[in-house]
């Protein structure tokens, strides 16, 4: 029998290429693509469909409450990944839970595309949300099956990785966007599920070649307790069912509620992992370093995902977006970040596969991406107060530069360091935390979004560039002492 740990089930299938990586990279890269052309694609147009008028064929929500709206869904995303990777860690295996997942966010889809008003918003929304938060979760563990822990190429592998989910993002607001301005948002949304039913097709022709620990139960969940877990699955359906009818959970406060419970989860998570018997001293320790890079994050995604928030305003009111006298839908801006990921993901995963053992730490590269992140929002500053259409596009290309720069800085890498730092059979469960993180930022980049507004856009800038460069200063300041923790990983 194959060992579930990656060092040894993994050991074999590394020694086949794709590009001086395991052969099964390639497939879960293509995958990873549709899921990636729909998740985008229907985001890159979500917030118009909100907030533009009806006669603009939108819903006519309120801003504030749109854009809110918007970072609380992005929030649920991957707060779901705790449902996902609970439920491969214990239950059914990554393999299997990516599949059940994958067919879920087609359904979502297929609700935004055909159902009317707010029933297809939300209907599509809470699918997509559940669905997106087990693909995530577990399309991240299975990557990490294919490297043994020490494998210097792992960094690259995530990275690579990576680039095809930017693939996807660069071409699917691109296509949504385009049918979206000529047909109608529902066109948009329905070609999102017809990317999203690709890829669940290509997934279920290739599951069977992943290796042996991407089929296994890591920490299998007795029988005995299943009739518990059934019952605190209907008690939390019911009270949110209830808060809803009671006027307790609304569009108003919802994204401060998703945020509140990424914090429950985050820290109930982190203390099981840590009081479990099963986990030994080293691995503690680990997760004790995993702590501040988990901070770290939450920072980090609560200013890059405002991409969907205050950059989406920006572009649709204060950006020129007029290219030889054709103005270009103000949801393509979405693909420029994508473009450069392309490019320069090879370019990072290239840099760290030379560097080898001489590339900064995770923890390093964590507070350089943070401070990266706080100069693009400080570059906002000079272009800003100038009223409708007064950006220059290339100002915003520059802006979005250095968005990415900061995002190869800490989101392949925090993929990584996850699967790294992670108890053996926490395995997809770390992943899960990782994503708690971006949860709790892309949540709070919706509720910062009422606080942007363009007669005060230029404080707004100021505070939150100069808030993440401080904060990066500081994990720099602490790497040496979370580097000891860590016990060896990089």
């Amino acid at each position: 029998m194959v060992s579930s740990n990656p060092s040894t089930s993994a050991a074999t299938p590394a020694r086949k290429s794709f590009f001086g990586h395991p052969r099964m990279l390639a497939n879960l890269f293509s995958v990873e693509l549709w899921e990636r052309f729909s998740f985008y694609g229907m985001q890159g147009i979500l917030l118009y469909y909100m907030y533009y008028s009806v006669t603009d064929g939108g819903l006519g929500i309120d801003i504030a409450v749109a854009t809110s709206l918007v970072g609380a869904y992005g929030g649920g995303v991957y707060l779901s990944t705790i449902v996902g990777a609970w439920l491969a860690d214990r239950v059914l295996g990554s393999e299997r839970v990516l599949f059940y997942s994958a067919a879920i966010v087609v359904l979502g889809h297929i609700s935004l595309a055909v159902l009317p008003g707010a029933v297809g918003l939300a209907a599509g929304l809470i699918l997509i949300a559940l669905g997106s938060g087990g693909v995530k979760a577990n399309a991240t563990s299975l990557v990490g099956t294919l490297y043994s822990q020490k494998d210097e190429r792992r960094d690259a592998g995530f990275s690579i990785f990576y680039m095809g989910i930017n693939l996807g993002a660069l071409v699917g607001p691109l296509l949504t966007g385009l049918l979206q301005v000529r047909l109608g948002f529902h066109y948009g949304f329905g070609l999102a599920a017809i990317g999203m039913a690709i890829g669940l097709i290509q997934y279920g022709m290739t599951r069977k070649y992943l290796p042996e620990a991407a089929h296994q139960v890591t920490n299998p969940l007795p029988r005995s307790k299943y009739g518990v877990m059934g019952g605190v699955t209907a008690g939390a359906v019911v009270i949110i069912s209830l808060a809803v009818i009671f006027g307790l959970l609304k569009a108003e406060n919802l994204a401060v509620v998703m945020a509140a419970v990424a914090i429950i989860a985050s820290i109930a998570y982190f203390v099981i992992i840590l009081r479990s018997p099963k986990v030994g001293a080293l691995e503690r320790r680990r997760v004790y370093s995993f702590m501040p890079l988990f901070i770290a994050s939450a920072a980090f995604w609560a200013l890059f995902q405002q991409q969907f928030t205050v950059v989406a305003l920006y572009a649709d009111t204060s950006l020129d977006r007029r290219i030889f006298g054709w103005e270009m839908p103000p949801s393509w801006v979405q693909s420029i970040n994508p473009i450069f990921i392309i490019i320069f993901a090879a370019v990072f995963a290239g840099v760290w596969t030379k560097l080898g053992n001489r590339q900064p730490s995770s923890p390093l590269k964590f507070a350089l991406g943070l401070a990266v992140m706080g100069l693009a929002f400080l570059a906002f500053i000079p272009f800003s107060g100038g009223g409708p259409n007064s950006t220059p596009l290339l100002a915003i290309v520059g802006i979005l530069l250095l968005f990415t720069f900061a995002e190869l800085f800490i989101s392949p890498i925090g993929l990584s360091v996850a699967t790294k730092l992670a108890p053996e059979i926490f395995r997809t469960q770390m992943v899960a935390l990782f994503f708690l993180s971006v949860s709790l930022g892309t949540t709070l980049a919706g509720w910062l979004a009422q606080f942007y507004d363009p007669e005060t856009e230029v404080s707004y800038f100021m505070f939150s560039g100069i808030t993440a460069i401080v904060i990066g200063v500081a994990l720099a300041a602490g790497t040496p002492a979370i580097k000891k923790l860590m016990g060896g990983v990089r």
